[in-house]
């Protein structure tokens, strides 16, 4: 029995009404970003969640601050924080197909809260919060002291955090329960390339005369169209065919005006995780390079584009980048959007990369090899380095024993493609509150947060803070 467990079990027994009650005073708040005003940076909606939770900490019992409307931080002991934990208070948007409840109006049906921020990220700073102040209704005294720092700006950039740390110290312990546990002490980096070619408009057929797809950089594109003139419909469905059977996407062909009209059809994933999805774009490239088409300007980008970037090659082979580590596993390449036209092709690449990636084995080699297909990276082209934490520290191993001892889960350190809100902060990793095999609808509609599950994470998070911060 660690010290203070057993005050912390029965401190949270009956503590469920109170919890959903904050919840929904947060989830209430449309907090979408929107235009800056003064003390709003992030807009009128961020703004004022801030102000509800800065007013549910001094409710609570700790010492709340408005950072000029760029984060909010509620206080428990005396002087620099040794311990941050770090969320955020802005949603993505409400969106459609919402059943149980509406996005704005917390509900809770069979065991779960629903509502928009829920699970990203209201619930869980409530769940840090209310943590905050067992520990200091329990009378822990604290030899160090602890921070919580509700940010405003995650789903847009962390602008917030870049600001706050500008101006204010690292502690030596962060964590973030924006993600899920066990605990993510890797992050994989980020390559996000821009490149395009241009050239003098030609009239040879056959040739793509138009090609788009795709809409952000970081989900595979689950559509693309091109429009080919000189072929015919039945040319042009022979290839979709060998395409849709190589591929696995659903290819299609109709006459428009100018030529016929290829589209595909593939399956979003996210980009960190591209072997989940179906690439639109690269089925689509696999149907165009079986097309005779002329040797113009158009045709060697598409096979340019086609050979660099096969349907299936998440690794980046083609490219000549594929490498992996045994802490943060395989890179990942993701032909996210291309837009090509009679003068031009512009596209963008979403590579994540593991931690022995550098300029000279990924960037240079990834420059070279678009270079002979006569593209070039035009934006964009900085690497951001991944970010990893040892998972034998002292911090990590606290966090996972407190974990597997509330939840009786196996602790464990994982490694993610995606980047998390601790990604630039030194010694920062992901811990809850998701719990594995639950599926909280994250950013979609009915978006959802399990009670159980989130009165363990403030059981977790107050072991935590006793087991760092508690004079010993």
């Amino acid at each position: 029995m660690k010290p203070y467990q057993k005050e912390i079990e029965a401190y949270f027994d009956a503590r469920q009404e109170e919890l959903v009650e904050a919840i929904s005073r947060l989830v209430a708040i449309p907090s979408v970003k929107g235009d800056s005003a003064p003390g709003a940076p992030f807009g009128p909606g961020p703004a004022a969640a801030l102000e509800e939770a800065l007013k549910l900490a001094e409710e609570w019992g700790l010492t709340a601050h408005n950072h000029q409307g760029y984060v909010g931080t509620a206080d428990l002991g005396e002087g620099e924080a040794f311990l941050h934990i770090l969320g955020h208070l802005d949603v993505v948007g409400p969106g459609s197909g919402w059943t149980v409840t509406q996005p704005y109006q917390a509900k809770v049906v069979d065991g779960c809260i629903y509502g928009r921020g829920t699970d990203d990220d209201k619930g869980p700073v409530v769940c840090a919060m209310l943590a905050m102040r067992a520990v200091k209704d329990l009378g822990v005294p604290l030899e160090r002291s602890v921070r919580l720092i509700m940010g405003t700006d995650e789903e847009s950039g962390s602008a917030d955090i870049a600001w706050y740390f500008q101006r204010n110290p690292y502690a030596p312990c962060t964590f973030t329960p924006d993600s899920g546990f066990p605990v993510i002490n890797t992050e994989k980096g980020r390559y996000h390339p821009q490149l395009g070619g241009s050239w003098e408009k030609s009239d040879a057929l056959p040739r793509v005369t138009s090609l788009k797809g795709g809409f952000r950089v970081n989900v595979v594109p689950p559509e693309a169209a091109a429009v080919v003139a000189g072929v015919g419909e039945e040319e042009a469905q022979a290839a979709c065919r060998a395409a849709a059977q190589a591929t696995g996407a659903a290819l299609t062909v109709r006459t428009v005006e100018g030529g016929v009209e290829i589209a595909a059809q593939g399956k979003n994933a996210h980009a960190s995780t591209p072997e989940e999805g179906v690439n639109a774009i690269t089925a689509l490239l696999a149907a165009l390079k079986e097309l005779p088409l002329a040797p113009c300007p158009s045709t060697h980008a598409v096979k340019g584009l086609a050979a660099l970037f096969p349907h299936g090659d998440w690794a980046g082979k083609a490219l000549g980048v594929a490498q992996e580590d045994a802490i943060s596993g395989p890179l990942t390449v993701n032909l996210a959007i291309v837009e090509l036209g009679d003068t031009g092709v512009t596209a963008h690449v979403d590579c994540r990369v593991p931690l022995c990636a550098n300029e000279d084995n990924c960037t240079r080699v990834f420059e070279a090899a678009l270079a002979k297909a006569g593209l070039a990276v035009t934006g964009e082209g900085k690497m951001v380095p991944g970010h990893h934490v040892p998972g034998d520290s002292h911090f990590v191993s606290t966090l996972l024993e407190d974990y597997t001892l509330y939840s009786g889960n196996k602790g464990e350190c994982l490694s993610t493609g995606g980047g998390t809100y601790v990604h630039n902060i030194p010694g920062g990793v992901a811990f809850g509150c998701g719990m594995p095999g639950f599926d909280t609808h994250l950013h979609g509609p009915d978006e959802r947060a399990r009670l159980s599950d989130m009165l363990t994470s403030c059981k977790i998070f107050a072991q935590v803070i006793v087991d760092l911060c508690a004079a010993q």
